[in-house]
């Protein structure tokens, strides 16, 4: 159980209409967050949050998460320096989803490089009727390379 405790949720009017923070959690105590560029709107990525990283991103303005496949929480960019600086802090219109606006230090946001998650898009040709033709085509350039940024510990 999470020792970072956020308003209880009350009545639907107050949760979408009112003043103040109510995060919806999920049963697995996650929050959806995307995060975007605070100047162009550009999506750099989505990822989830707990208590305890949005806690931490409300205190430090450091863009922090949980990571389910590390198990632990992650300040964005303390292995690169590639840190995500917020702006901005939105929930739509439920509380149940975050958004982050940052200044994206470093340019990239994407682990693999790129300056957003989304650098790879389908193509023109993809017909859902045919497997084979699912395809991806890269949409963006590498910011940086990972194999030099990240150390394998």
């Amino acid at each position: 159980m999470s020792t970072y405790v956020f308003p209880a949720r009350t009545q639907t009017a107050e949760i979408e209409l009112g003043t103040r923070l109510q995060p919806k959690f999920g049963p697995d105590g996650l929050i959806p967050c995307i995060t975007c560029d605070h100047v162009t709107n550009e999506v750099l990525m989505f990822a989830f949050m707990n208590a305890e990283a949005l806690a931490h991103t409300i205190q430090t303005k450091k863009a922090t998460y949980w990571s389910r496949s590390r198990g632990k929480l992650w300040v964005k960019g303390e292995e690169s320096g590639h840190a995500q600086l917020v702006k901005e802090l939105l929930v739509d219109c439920d509380q149940d989803v975050i958004m982050l606006k940052v200044e994206n230090v470093g340019g990239a946001a994407c682990h693999n490089g790129y300056k957003s998650c989304f650098y790879r898009k389908l193509a023109p040709s993809a017909d859902a009727g045919d497997p084979a033709s699912m395809t991806l085509e890269f949409a963006a350039r590498r910011i940086f390379d990972p194999a030099t940024v990240y150390k394998k510990r």
